[in-house]
């Protein structure tokens, strides 16, 4: 089966992900949907100093919205800051320094966001890593689960309540069409058991925010939930962890901004938000988040499984780490769950 799916996502991929398969879907696109100003929006774009989450960055800037980069290198973001405002001509563009694979520091990150800033629009959950070894954080998580998963759900739940005060509240999540060839799999969520391979963890946990992102659209109705997936896109994350696709892809990689398309579409479009919450996305379109024949559902009983494993992990790292340190947020009690 493994088998199956890996060569029936291939195939499907040479025709769709890639920067030929942009150019036919794009013919399909109306020109002036995103011919909108969104002054007055506030949007927060996680790995926002390069690839994808700059391009989506840039694109919002220059539409007048406002635009909180988060992202982990201070210099790469104040470099990508300067470049946004450089070209777009909006001030209103702000850096905040974080990892997301540190899920103590995202919830602090996310509470004093709410204290210090009017309001939130839209949350683009972008970053994300793809770490071919395994290797835990000081929080004893497995990093590509800590940053591509824990990351994003703290992240998320912890600004729900802060986006249902906003105009149409969205929340938008960078996936990947590798999770088509994965199930999720609840009883290992850090991939403890057998083979470490990188490739496949990444698409787990690209799996799993498709699962949170179905969970949440039911949960929070006041809130549009979408999930996308870029294509192939030729990224520095792309490059550096995956070079040999990287090098055999070549120039029918897309570019960025070809990648960041539908992320901006569903952010700022009115169409976007008018269709169903919760679905999968591609160049712009609602797609199939399971291959056919592939076997990658889940019972309702796994998926309420996966999402009490993920409130436990989360209440335990956050209670032990409550008066570990001396700032003000130490000794606040978490109420994101």
């Amino acid at each position: 089966m493994s088998l199956y799916r890996n060569t029936v996502w291939f195939l499907n991929g040479i025709h769709h992900y890639t920067r030929k398969g942009y150019e036919t879907a794009a013919r399909d696109f109306d020109p002036q949907e995103l011919n909108v100003s969104v002054v007055g929006r506030s949007f927060l774009i996680t790995g926002a100093n390069s690839g994808i989450g700059k391009a989506t960055a840039m694109c919002i800037a220059k539409r007048g919205g406002t635009v909180h980069m988060v992202c982990r290198n201070r210099d790469k973001a104040e470099e990508a800051r300067e470049d946004i405002i450089h070209e777009s001509g909006n001030t209103e563009v702000f850096v905040h320094i974080l990892d997301m694979s540190n899920i103590r520091k995202v919830w602090e990150f996310a509470e004093a966001f709410k204290m210090e800033y009017p309001s939130l629009n839209v949350l683009i959950n972008n970053a994300g890593c793809m770490v071919h070894k395994r290797e835990l954080t000081a929080e004893g998580l497995e990093r590509n689960f800590a940053t591509n998963t824990m990351g994003v759900y703290i992240l998320t739940k912890t600004l729900i309540p802060f986006l249902q005060k906003s105009r149409d509240p969205r929340v938008i999540t960078v996936s990947s069409g590798g999770m088509l060839v994965q199930k999720l799999r609840v009883s290992d969520l850090q991939s403890v058991k057998g083979y470490f391979d990188g490739v496949m963890v990444y698409a787990q946990n690209k799996r799993q925010q498709v699962v949170l992102t179905q969970q949440w659209a039911k949960e929070n109705p006041l809130i549009h939930f979408s999930v996308m997936h870029p294509g192939w896109v030729d990224t520095p994350a792309v490059a550096t962890s995956m070079p040999q696709f990287h090098q055999m892809m070549g120039d029918r990689l897309r570019s960025v901004e070809q990648g960041a398309d539908t992320v901006v579409w569903l952010a700022l479009c009115r169409a976007s938000s008018r269709s169903r919450s919760g679905q999968f996305f591609q160049d712009r379109s609602p797609v199939p988040a399971h291959l056919p024949l592939a076997w990658t559902h889940s019972s309702a009983e796994d998926v309420q499984r996966f999402m009490s494993q993920l409130e436990s992990l989360a209440k335990d790292i956050l209670s032990k780490s409550v008066g570990e340190d001396n700032s003000p947020m130490s000794a606040t009690k978490p109420q994101f769950v």
